[in-house]
């Protein structure tokens, strides 16, 4: 897969709860600049972090303005998008924006940096 492909599947996984484990490179780094703490996170932890998201009262239903940039690099794409939810608790729907930057080498992402309105997400989980 190249990077477009493994972005598609990163989506699809994404919307069906599905595991991403096997789109990520075993040295693969995640950078999340705005996400507080914890920045910059290796497989293992990433995984940990993304693997929580399933006891999240939220169920993502579209992703929504995506437009996909190639680089000179064929390994690097960038990606800017809205993720459009439901809060499953209270029926609350929201969007957030995102940027995101992916290197992918042999279908496996090796760096991912995600750029998320911490805010936005923030408020659209909490409890009415």
């Amino acid at each position: 897969m190249n990077a477009r492909e493994t972005f598609a599947a990163w989506q699809e996984a994404v919307l069906t709860n599905g595991s991403i484990d096997h789109l990520f490179a075993d040295d693969a780094i995640v950078e999340l600049p705005f996400n507080p703490g914890r920045p910059r996170l290796n497989r293992a932890e990433f995984l940990t972090l993304a693997s929580a998201r399933a006891t999240l009262p939220v169920q993502f239903d579209e992703f929504r303005d995506l437009v996909i940039h190639d680089t000179s690099d064929p390994e690097v794409i960038i990606a800017e998008y809205s993720i459009a939810g439901t809060h499953t608790t209270t029926g609350h729907q929201a969007t957030a924006p995102f940027v995101m930057i992916l290197r992918v080498r042999n279908g496996q992402v090796l760096q991912l940096r995600e750029y998320q309105d911490v805010p936005t997400m923030t408020a659209a989980l909490a409890p009415a």
